[in-house]
Protein backbone atom coordinates (compact mmCIF):
# COMPACT_ATOMS: atom_id res chain seq x y z
CA UNK A 1 0.00 0.00 0.00
CA UNK A 2 2.88 2.09 0.61
CA UNK A 3 4.22 1.93 -2.64
CA UNK A 4 0.96 2.49 -3.91
CA UNK A 5 0.79 5.80 -2.42
CA UNK A 6 4.10 6.77 -3.15
CA UNK A 7 3.49 5.99 -6.82
CA UNK A 8 0.53 8.11 -6.80
CA UNK A 9 1.71 10.79 -5.13
CA UNK A 10 4.45 10.88 -7.45
CA UNK A 11 1.95 10.90 -10.62
CA UNK A 12 0.16 14.04 -9.05
CA UNK A 13 3.52 16.25 -7.88
CA UNK A 14 4.45 15.33 -11.87
CA UNK A 15 1.10 15.95 -13.78
CA UNK A 16 0.06 19.24 -14.84
CA UNK A 17 -2.05 20.99 -12.19
CA UNK A 18 -4.20 22.89 -14.59
CA UNK A 19 -5.00 20.05 -17.08
CA UNK A 20 -5.70 18.04 -13.86
CA UNK A 21 -7.82 20.74 -12.27
CA UNK A 22 -9.75 21.56 -15.77
CA UNK A 23 -10.23 17.96 -16.53
CA UNK A 24 -11.66 17.14 -13.34
CA UNK A 25 -14.25 20.01 -13.95
CA UNK A 26 -15.28 18.91 -16.95
CA UNK A 27 -15.70 15.32 -15.97
CA UNK A 28 -17.75 16.37 -12.99
CA UNK A 29 -19.83 18.61 -15.95
CA UNK A 30 -20.65 15.54 -17.67
CA UNK A 31 -21.44 13.54 -15.01
CA UNK A 32 -23.82 16.30 -13.69
CA UNK A 33 -25.30 16.36 -17.21
CA UNK A 34 -26.12 12.59 -17.29
CA UNK A 35 -27.62 11.94 -14.27
CA UNK A 36 -30.06 15.04 -14.56
CA UNK A 37 -30.99 14.37 -18.52
CA UNK A 38 -29.50 11.37 -19.11
CA UNK A 39 -26.65 11.44 -21.59
CA UNK A 40 -26.24 7.71 -21.74
CA UNK A 41 -29.51 6.14 -22.01
CA UNK A 42 -30.65 9.15 -24.83
CA UNK A 43 -27.80 7.65 -26.89
CA UNK A 44 -28.90 4.15 -26.11
CA UNK A 45 -32.31 5.01 -26.75
CA UNK A 46 -31.54 5.16 -30.62
CA UNK A 47 -31.22 2.73 -33.35
CA UNK A 48 -27.91 1.07 -33.02
CA UNK A 49 -26.42 2.83 -36.06
CA UNK A 50 -27.08 5.76 -34.42
CA UNK A 51 -26.42 5.27 -31.24
CA UNK A 52 -23.13 4.12 -32.76
CA UNK A 53 -22.41 7.43 -34.74
CA UNK A 54 -23.34 9.00 -31.31
CA UNK A 55 -21.28 7.14 -29.09
CA UNK A 56 -18.30 7.39 -31.22
CA UNK A 57 -19.05 11.38 -31.39
CA UNK A 58 -19.10 11.58 -27.38
CA UNK A 59 -16.20 9.25 -26.93
CA UNK A 60 -14.08 11.15 -29.75
CA UNK A 61 -15.22 14.60 -28.50
CA UNK A 62 -14.18 13.99 -24.35
CA UNK A 63 -10.43 12.40 -26.03
CA UNK A 64 -9.96 15.38 -27.57
CA UNK A 65 -10.43 17.75 -25.33
CA UNK A 66 -8.58 16.26 -22.68
CA UNK A 67 -5.99 15.34 -24.77
CA UNK A 68 -5.79 18.99 -26.18
CA UNK A 69 -5.63 20.12 -22.13
CA UNK A 70 -2.39 17.27 -22.10
CA UNK A 71 -0.67 18.71 -25.09
CA UNK A 72 -1.44 22.54 -23.53
CA UNK A 73 0.42 22.23 -20.39
CA UNK A 74 2.03 18.93 -20.67
CA UNK A 75 4.55 19.39 -23.76
CA UNK A 76 7.84 19.70 -21.30
CA UNK A 77 9.79 17.13 -20.87
CA UNK A 78 8.46 14.37 -18.16
CA UNK A 79 10.31 11.89 -16.44
CA UNK A 80 8.13 8.51 -16.11
CA UNK A 81 8.84 4.73 -15.74
CA UNK A 82 9.25 2.34 -18.93
CA UNK A 83 9.58 -1.15 -19.06
CA UNK A 84 9.94 -2.54 -15.88
CA UNK A 85 13.67 -3.26 -14.37
CA UNK A 86 14.53 -4.29 -11.09
CA UNK A 87 17.51 -1.93 -9.93
CA UNK A 88 18.30 -2.57 -6.25
CA UNK A 89 14.77 -3.70 -5.75
CA UNK A 90 13.50 -0.43 -7.40
CA UNK A 91 11.88 0.27 -10.72
CA UNK A 92 14.14 3.17 -12.06
CA UNK A 93 13.89 3.50 -16.02
CA UNK A 94 12.63 6.43 -17.15
CA UNK A 95 11.61 8.28 -20.91
CA UNK A 96 10.26 11.36 -22.09
CA UNK A 97 8.02 12.76 -24.71
CA UNK A 98 8.19 15.46 -27.19
CA UNK A 99 5.48 17.95 -28.23
CA UNK A 100 5.01 16.38 -31.51
CA UNK A 101 4.40 12.90 -29.98
CA UNK A 102 0.97 13.91 -29.32
CA UNK A 103 -0.30 14.31 -32.99
CA UNK A 104 1.55 12.16 -34.10
CA UNK A 105 -0.74 10.18 -37.18
CA UNK A 106 -0.34 6.60 -35.69
CA UNK A 107 -1.23 7.60 -32.48
CA UNK A 108 -4.09 9.91 -33.46
CA UNK A 109 -5.47 7.00 -35.62
CA UNK A 110 -5.30 4.53 -32.75
CA UNK A 111 -7.24 6.73 -30.84
CA UNK A 112 -9.89 7.58 -33.28
CA UNK A 113 -10.15 3.22 -33.78
CA UNK A 114 -9.96 2.89 -30.05
CA UNK A 115 -13.32 5.32 -29.62
CA UNK A 116 -14.99 3.35 -32.94
CA UNK A 117 -14.18 0.03 -31.16
CA UNK A 118 -15.62 0.91 -27.39
CA UNK A 119 -19.02 2.33 -29.51
CA UNK A 120 -19.03 -0.82 -31.36
CA UNK A 121 -19.44 -2.35 -27.52
CA UNK A 122 -21.73 -0.31 -26.04
CA UNK A 123 -24.53 -0.87 -28.89
CA UNK A 124 -26.63 -3.85 -28.26
CA UNK A 125 -25.65 -7.05 -30.21
CA UNK A 126 -28.68 -8.56 -31.64
CA UNK A 127 -27.82 -11.45 -32.22
CA UNK A 128 -31.24 -13.66 -31.95
CA UNK A 129 -30.81 -14.74 -35.61
CA UNK A 130 -27.96 -16.45 -35.24
CA UNK A 131 -29.40 -19.07 -32.86
CA UNK A 132 -31.11 -22.68 -34.06
CA UNK A 133 -34.84 -22.06 -34.04
CA UNK A 134 -34.65 -25.30 -31.82
CA UNK A 135 -33.17 -22.85 -28.77
CA UNK A 136 -36.25 -21.81 -27.53
CA UNK A 137 -37.22 -19.64 -24.25
CA UNK A 138 -35.99 -19.30 -21.74
CA UNK A 139 -32.65 -21.23 -23.14
CA UNK A 140 -32.53 -18.47 -26.31
CA UNK A 141 -32.65 -15.54 -24.58
CA UNK A 142 -30.04 -17.13 -21.54
CA UNK A 143 -27.36 -17.89 -24.21
CA UNK A 144 -27.95 -14.41 -25.60
CA UNK A 145 -27.01 -12.82 -22.44
CA UNK A 146 -24.27 -15.50 -22.16
CA UNK A 147 -22.16 -14.78 -25.33
CA UNK A 148 -22.56 -10.99 -25.90
CA UNK A 149 -19.35 -10.15 -23.69
CA UNK A 150 -17.36 -12.76 -24.50
CA UNK A 151 -17.89 -12.19 -28.50
CA UNK A 152 -17.17 -8.58 -27.33
CA UNK A 153 -13.68 -9.53 -25.85
CA UNK A 154 -12.99 -11.85 -28.84
CA UNK A 155 -13.91 -8.35 -30.60
CA UNK A 156 -11.24 -6.57 -29.24
CA UNK A 157 -8.16 -9.39 -29.30
CA UNK A 158 -9.02 -9.02 -32.87
CA UNK A 159 -8.89 -5.38 -32.93
CA UNK A 160 -5.61 -5.18 -30.31
CA UNK A 161 -4.10 -8.09 -33.20
CA UNK A 162 -4.90 -6.15 -36.05
CA UNK A 163 -3.10 -3.02 -34.40
CA UNK A 164 -0.03 -4.75 -33.61
CA UNK A 165 0.01 -6.35 -37.12
CA UNK A 166 -0.02 -2.84 -38.84
CA UNK A 167 2.92 -1.17 -36.44
CA UNK A 168 0.18 1.08 -34.29
CA UNK A 169 1.01 -0.66 -31.06
CA UNK A 170 4.59 -1.26 -32.30
CA UNK A 171 6.30 -4.99 -32.90
CA UNK A 172 8.95 -4.69 -30.63
CA UNK A 173 8.03 -6.53 -28.07
CA UNK A 174 5.35 -8.72 -28.75
CA UNK A 175 1.53 -8.03 -28.55
CA UNK A 176 1.18 -9.17 -25.04
CA UNK A 177 3.78 -6.76 -23.78
CA UNK A 178 2.92 -4.02 -25.86
CA UNK A 179 -0.79 -3.95 -23.77
CA UNK A 180 0.48 -4.84 -20.43
CA UNK A 181 -0.74 -8.67 -20.84
CA UNK A 182 2.54 -9.96 -19.17
CA UNK A 183 3.53 -11.40 -15.39
CA UNK A 184 7.02 -10.10 -16.14
CA UNK A 185 8.00 -8.26 -12.25
CA UNK A 186 4.61 -8.86 -11.16
CA UNK A 187 4.10 -9.08 -7.32
CA UNK A 188 -0.21 -10.11 -6.99
CA UNK A 189 0.22 -9.29 -3.01
CA UNK A 190 -0.26 -6.02 -2.73
CA UNK A 191 -3.51 -5.69 -5.08
CA UNK A 192 -4.98 -8.47 -2.74
CA UNK A 193 -3.99 -5.64 0.06
CA UNK A 194 -6.02 -3.07 -1.96
CA UNK A 195 -9.01 -4.83 -2.44
CA UNK A 196 -9.18 -5.55 1.35
CA UNK A 197 -8.82 -2.22 2.07
CA UNK A 198 -11.92 -1.14 -0.40
CA UNK A 199 -14.10 -4.23 1.20
CA UNK A 200 -15.79 -1.89 3.62
CA UNK A 201 -16.56 0.51 0.87
CA UNK A 202 -18.47 -2.22 -0.53
CA UNK A 203 -20.10 -3.17 2.62
CA UNK A 204 -21.54 0.75 2.78
CA UNK A 205 -22.62 0.98 -0.86
CA UNK A 206 -24.58 -2.96 -0.64
CA UNK A 207 -26.62 -1.19 1.68
CA UNK A 208 -27.58 1.94 -1.27
CA UNK A 209 -30.90 2.00 -2.84
CA UNK A 210 -29.58 3.28 -6.20
CA UNK A 211 -26.73 0.57 -5.92
CA UNK A 212 -29.37 -2.43 -5.38
CA UNK A 213 -31.26 -1.41 -8.15
CA UNK A 214 -27.99 -2.65 -10.36
CA UNK A 215 -26.69 -5.52 -8.39
CA UNK A 216 -26.11 -8.29 -8.43
CA UNK A 217 -25.99 -8.04 -12.31
CA UNK A 218 -27.05 -12.44 -11.92
CA UNK A 219 -30.47 -11.08 -11.40
CA UNK A 220 -31.34 -10.65 -15.40
CA UNK A 221 -31.26 -14.50 -15.16
CA UNK A 222 -34.72 -14.53 -12.54
CA UNK A 223 -36.29 -15.98 -15.63
CA UNK A 224 -34.54 -18.66 -15.71
CA UNK A 225 -36.60 -19.41 -12.27
CA UNK A 226 -38.32 -22.46 -12.48
CA UNK A 227 -37.03 -23.71 -15.22
CA UNK A 228 -33.74 -24.47 -14.40
CA UNK A 229 -33.62 -27.14 -11.36
CA UNK A 230 -31.26 -26.51 -9.84
CA UNK A 231 -30.50 -22.73 -11.43
CA UNK A 232 -26.98 -22.13 -9.50
CA UNK A 233 -24.43 -23.66 -12.57
CA UNK A 234 -26.67 -21.36 -14.98
CA UNK A 235 -25.87 -18.37 -12.91
CA UNK A 236 -22.41 -19.27 -12.11
CA UNK A 237 -21.32 -19.51 -15.80
CA UNK A 238 -23.17 -15.87 -16.56
CA UNK A 239 -20.95 -14.90 -13.54
CA UNK A 240 -17.75 -15.85 -15.46
CA UNK A 241 -19.30 -14.52 -18.67
CA UNK A 242 -19.86 -11.48 -16.65
CA UNK A 243 -15.99 -11.38 -15.59
CA UNK A 244 -14.50 -11.92 -18.89
CA UNK A 245 -16.00 -8.10 -19.59
CA UNK A 246 -13.58 -7.04 -17.17
CA UNK A 247 -10.52 -8.36 -18.55
CA UNK A 248 -11.40 -6.60 -22.34
CA UNK A 249 -12.20 -3.40 -19.81
CA UNK A 250 -8.51 -3.80 -18.16
CA UNK A 251 -6.78 -4.99 -21.90
CA UNK A 252 -8.83 -1.74 -23.75
CA UNK A 253 -8.41 1.12 -21.17
CA UNK A 254 -4.94 0.11 -18.88
CA UNK A 255 -3.59 -1.89 -21.81
CA UNK A 256 -4.00 0.02 -25.15
CA UNK A 257 -4.77 3.06 -23.53
CA UNK A 258 -2.05 3.82 -20.79
CA UNK A 259 0.76 0.87 -21.88
CA UNK A 260 -0.24 0.58 -25.77
CA UNK A 261 0.46 5.20 -25.70
CA UNK A 262 2.99 5.85 -23.05
CA UNK A 263 5.71 5.27 -26.02
CA UNK A 264 4.50 8.75 -27.93
CA UNK A 265 3.24 10.99 -24.63
CA UNK A 266 4.26 9.20 -21.20
CA UNK A 267 1.70 9.69 -18.14
CA UNK A 268 -0.07 11.93 -20.26
CA UNK A 269 -2.12 9.38 -21.42
CA UNK A 270 -3.47 8.52 -18.33
CA UNK A 271 -5.75 11.37 -17.86
CA UNK A 272 -7.27 11.12 -21.19
CA UNK A 273 -8.01 7.67 -20.34
CA UNK A 274 -9.66 8.32 -16.97
CA UNK A 275 -12.34 10.97 -18.61
CA UNK A 276 -12.98 8.37 -21.20
CA UNK A 277 -13.29 5.50 -18.21
CA UNK A 278 -15.38 8.04 -16.50
CA UNK A 279 -18.16 7.85 -19.43
CA UNK A 280 -18.87 4.02 -19.73
CA UNK A 281 -20.03 4.16 -16.07
CA UNK A 282 -23.30 6.80 -16.64
CA UNK A 283 -25.29 4.23 -16.85
CA UNK A 284 -24.17 2.81 -13.50
CA UNK A 285 -25.01 4.50 -9.76
CA UNK A 286 -23.29 7.89 -9.28
CA UNK A 287 -21.26 6.66 -6.84
CA UNK A 288 -19.46 4.61 -9.12
CA UNK A 289 -19.59 6.85 -11.31
CA UNK A 290 -17.65 8.96 -9.73
CA UNK A 291 -15.61 6.70 -8.15
CA UNK A 292 -14.61 5.31 -11.52
CA UNK A 293 -12.35 8.74 -12.61
CA UNK A 294 -10.53 8.14 -9.48
CA UNK A 295 -10.03 4.54 -9.60
CA UNK A 296 -9.02 4.92 -13.62
CA UNK A 297 -5.89 7.03 -12.72
CA UNK A 298 -5.18 4.62 -9.62
CA UNK A 299 -5.20 1.78 -12.41
CA UNK A 300 -3.71 4.00 -14.60
CA UNK A 301 -0.69 4.83 -12.73
CA UNK A 302 -0.22 1.32 -11.61
CA UNK A 303 -0.21 0.71 -15.45
CA UNK A 304 2.86 2.89 -16.03
CA UNK A 305 5.13 2.00 -12.83
CA UNK A 306 4.35 -1.88 -13.99
CA UNK A 307 3.92 -2.18 -17.57
CA UNK A 308 1.41 -5.03 -16.61
CA UNK A 309 -2.50 -4.83 -16.29
CA UNK A 310 -2.63 -8.18 -14.38
CA UNK A 311 -2.39 -5.81 -11.35
CA UNK A 312 -5.35 -3.84 -12.32
CA UNK A 313 -7.32 -7.16 -13.49
CA UNK A 314 -7.11 -8.34 -9.75
CA UNK A 315 -8.81 -5.26 -8.77
CA UNK A 316 -11.20 -4.94 -10.86
CA UNK A 317 -12.55 -8.26 -11.20
CA UNK A 318 -12.44 -8.54 -7.15
CA UNK A 319 -14.70 -5.43 -7.14
CA UNK A 320 -16.87 -6.90 -9.51
CA UNK A 321 -17.50 -9.96 -8.25
CA UNK A 322 -17.32 -8.70 -4.74
CA UNK A 323 -20.74 -6.07 -6.06
CA UNK A 324 -22.57 -8.84 -6.99
CA UNK A 325 -21.90 -10.57 -3.49
CA UNK A 326 -23.12 -7.35 -2.05
CA UNK A 327 -26.17 -6.52 -3.78
CA UNK A 328 -26.98 -10.55 -3.11
CA UNK A 329 -26.44 -9.82 0.58
CA UNK A 330 -28.11 -6.85 0.21
CA UNK A 331 -31.19 -7.91 -1.07
CA UNK A 332 -31.32 -11.28 1.32
CA UNK A 333 -31.31 -8.23 4.26
CA UNK A 334 -33.95 -6.02 2.73
CA UNK A 335 -36.21 -9.37 2.28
Amino acid sequence: MRAFIRYFTEYLRSTSRPALIVTIIFVTSLIAANYSIGIESRIQALPWYAALVAFFGFFCSVLALVWGLQYEWGYKERTLTSSPVLRRGKITVTSTAAPSAYFRPQMLLLLALAAFYFSLKMVHWDLGSLLPRSIGFPWDRYTLLLLQLPLKLLLLFGFLFACYKTGLLGNEEGLGRSVGLTGRNFNPVPYFGLLLVLLPLIALASTQHDFLQVYPKVRNLDFLNGYAHPSWPWKLLYELSYGLDFLGIELFFRGLLVVGLIRFVGTDAILPMAAFYCTIHFGKPLAECISSFFGGLILGVLAVRTRTILGGLIVHLGLAWLMELGGWLGHLWIH
